[in-house]
């Protein structure tokens, strides 16, 4: 397999990634052959997985003008994945103009390409880092510069909690962020789950297998489960919802039923 130049040489381009899967199924163009066979795969027993990604997007970027209509112009994205349209810098620019962004994920791709979206702007910026290693991303440099922990904050932990076993404490690393944050700042999440999804549960199963053989397990939790990672803040309306139901602009009702897998939130620091 020829190596396409945008492609860091460090990375392993024989192995199917979450960051560059997630943008198959967006429409991008930063994926392998490896990420769509898995993509594919998935796909054979849940079609509508583009459409769920799709209202991930949707719902992030209704959020990110939630915050900046708040008066939040300090946004942390952890598990940013590679930049497609509708970025959170993009959205949060323009609704405000002193926004300030900074970019999480330890993919090398979603890294480099964010770099190079990001060359010359200098609000926003990119940091290689783990969900997992708060402190790591709290003491980096671009954190640092961009982050007043003073202030309140958007913390935006869009699809990348399920890819966190329970073994790994995904709710204390949740927590110490949030206790890292200023009071006021907000917590803008989605979760994947069998609640909702159109399919018998067992026929899910056959995607989230998939993921299992790629070695990066997608966690399904349940909305109960997915309620515990908003430990320490108060819901806005209209709280835990399916991602349509997010304080909609288009009527839900006419979203395609994948639309409805998993659960989207935000919450808010006393």
């Amino acid at each position: 397999m020829e190596r396409p130049a945008w492609a860091p040489r460090s990375i392993d381009i024989s192995v199917p990634s979450v960051s560059r899967i997630y943008d198959f199924y967006l429409g991008g163009s930063h994926n392998f052959e490896v990420d769509r066979e898995a993509a594919r795969k998935a796909m054979e027993f849940m079609p509508g997985l583009p459409k769920i990604m799709q209202a991930n997007r949707a719902f992030m970027r209704r959020a990110v003008r939630f915050a900046a209509g708040e008066g939040i112009t300090r946004f942390l994205d952890i598990g940013s994945g590679i930049p497609t349209f509708g970025n959170v810098h993009e959205v949060a620019q323009a609704a405000v103009a002193d926004a300030r962004v900074v970019y999480v994920d330890h993919d090398p791709v979603a890294v480099a390409h964010s770099q190079a979206v990001l060359a010359g702007n200098d609000a926003a910026d990119v940091v290689a880092a783990d969900l997992r290693k708060p402190q790591e991303i709290l003491s980096s440099p671009q954190v640092e510069r961009l982050i007043d922990r003073n202030r309140p904050v958007a913390l935006l932990l869009v699809a990348i909690l399920h890819f966190v076993e329970d073994a790994d404490d995904p709710y204390g690393a949740v927590a110490e962020l949030r206790d890292a944050l200023a009071p006021g700042s907000l917590l803008i999440l989605t979760h994947a789950s069998y609640e909702g999804i159109p399919l018998p549960a067992e026929r899910a199963e056959g995607a989230v297998d998939v993921y299992k053989d790629i070695r990066n397990p997608l966690i399904m939790r349940s909305r109960d489960e997915i309620a515990r990672f908003f430990e320490g803040y108060d819901m806005v309306e209209p709280g835990l919802v399916p991602m349509p139901h997010w304080r909609p602009e288009s009527a839900p009702e006419d979203e395609d039923p994948f639309a409805f897998s998993g659960f989207a939130g935000v919450g808010r620091t006393a």
